[in-house]
């Protein structure tokens, strides 16, 4: 197979993932930011909650994964009994996961958080959300088991429509059911809530309906249900098992680096950091996609028995990575209050002034993740996800050690709190680095 290492297709495959990071990213903001016209102390909340919640649903992705991989293998085989066994026993498996995270978000939830909020405000505003968000859990699972599907079988082009009327129907339910407008009850946080929720169910069913008329369900064997499978439910375990560790040990460090500023800095602090985390997830979105994309490139090149050729196609997509993030992240750190007044001006835009300080220190946040996101995904792109889940289990440790030490001893100061991100990255991409130039890799076999 040839494969084509120019920059040219190097955009041209990361460009759609983009697009639906963007869109997933959009949906996770609209909360953060019309909150953050509604009340500080809602969106001071969001900020830890919402990290809890992903948590929550990276657990279901994760797994997802693992179901992702067989299904493409089985098209690979043209087996299409296998593809509708496997995509069954995955939905089956999200659905049990999902009862049981539910059973844990609505009863375990106020007892879990109590451990790290400290403020009896936010937490009596986090549980508000987390009860109501719960009941999205079921839509968000199934969901994501079928954009495995679609994923597994090159079925891309629906995933994007669904991912924009996920949007549209959250944007305008959020604005509906924060503020009470037209006639909706005014319900803050618990609106949010209620719009993610009603926003999951709305695009789940549109797919459903998608899948039926499509005659997607027919052409792949969906129309029968076949009987669960213990070997394939095994497999997906196995694959998925270090994805899933390696979300949780990542965004469980945000949610703990979360909850320190609120401990030490207080509500002002962690509404700055919520306001931060939010432009970050927007100027990370090439780095989602070029990140994406070097998975398909590195595992192209193996399994082409071209390894001499993974260094460099990773050197290329850092690079360009980089320099889109540069153009990108440029305008928000030197001008803060002008790119950012459209989403974020209002009465509360004097986090924005506030902030100033700490939008320097992610820049070059930024910058270190553009290039480090890129190598630690050609790393798992190799088949050692393992050895991935390692380095970032340890990396996290230091990294929590560090913003807890900086904030009990020194001199705390929120800009000093951000640059345990700094510390991160260049500890990603240090230990990334090391084992590639090893070529320990070049033995694995997946």
């Amino acid at each position: 197979m040839s494969i084509s290492t120019s920059y040219k297709n190097i955009f041209a495959v990361a460009f759609p993932i983009m697009l639906g990071s963007a869109a997933q990213n959009v949906i996770g903001l609209s909360d953060s930011i019309f909150l953050f016209h509604y009340s500080e102390l809602d969106f001071a909340a969001i900020a830890l909650v919402s990290v809890f919640y992903l948590i929550i649903a990276s657990i279901g992705y994760g797994f997802s994964k693992g179901g992702q991989i067989i299904i493409a293998r089985r098209l690979g085989e043209w087996d299409i009994k296998g593809i509708s066994r496997s995509f069954y026993t995955l939905l089956i498996f999200e659905i049990v996961l999902a009862i049981i995270m539910f059973v844990f978000m609505r009863y375990g939830s106020s007892w879990f958080l109590k451990f790290f909020i400290k403020s009896p405000d936010i937490y009596e505003h986090s549980l508000m959300y987390i009860k109501v968000r719960a009941f999205g859990v079921f839509f968000s699972y199934a969901g994501i088991s079928i954009i495995a599907l679609y994923t597994g079988i090159a079925r891309t082009k629906f995933i994007i429509v669904d991912s924009l009327i996920l949007v549209v129907s959250n944007v305008i339910l959020n604005y509906l059911l924060i503020f009470g407008e037209f006639g909706f009850p005014e319900m803050g946080i618990r609106g949010a809530a209620l719009a993610s929720v009603s926003a999951e169910v709305i695009g789940i069913s549109i797919f459903v309906i998608y899948m039926i008329l499509g005659g997607s369900a027919k052409q792949w064997g969906l129309n029968l249900i076949p009987k669960f499978e213990f070997g394939t439910f095994k497999n997906i375990l196995k694959l998925s098992s270090p994805i899933v560790a390696q979300s949780v040990i990542s965004l469980g460090s945000w949610f703990i680096f979360f909850s320190l500023i609120e401990v030490f800095l207080g509500q002002k602090a962690l509404a700055i950091s919520n306001l931060i985390r939010n432009v970050s997830l927007i100027l990370t979105i090439p780095s989602w996609g070029f990140s994406s994309a070097i998975n398909t490139f590195v595992g192209q090149m193996i399994g082409s028995r071209k390894r001499m050729g993974v260094m460099p196609i990773i050197r290329k997509t850092a690079n360009m990575n980089l320099i889109i993030t540069l153009i990108l992240a440029l305008p928000v750190v030197l001008f803060p209050s002008f790119t950012l007044y459209p989403l974020f001006g209002g009465e509360n835009v004097n986090l924005i002034y506030e902030g100033r300080n700490v939008f320097y220190v992610l820049f070059v946040i930024l910058i270190l993740a553009s290039v480090g996101m890129v190598y630690f995904n050609g790393l798992s792109g190799t088949g050692a996800s393992m050895h991935g889940m390692k380095i970032q289990a340890g990396i996290s440790v230091v990294y929590l050690l560090y913003i807890y030490l900086i904030l009990k001893y020194a001199n705390p100061s929120l800009e000093l709190a951000w640059t345990a991100e700094i510390l991160y990255w260049i500890l990603v991409i240090f230990f990334s680095l090391k084992y590639m130039f090893s070529k320990r890799w070049y033995g694995k076999k997946f």
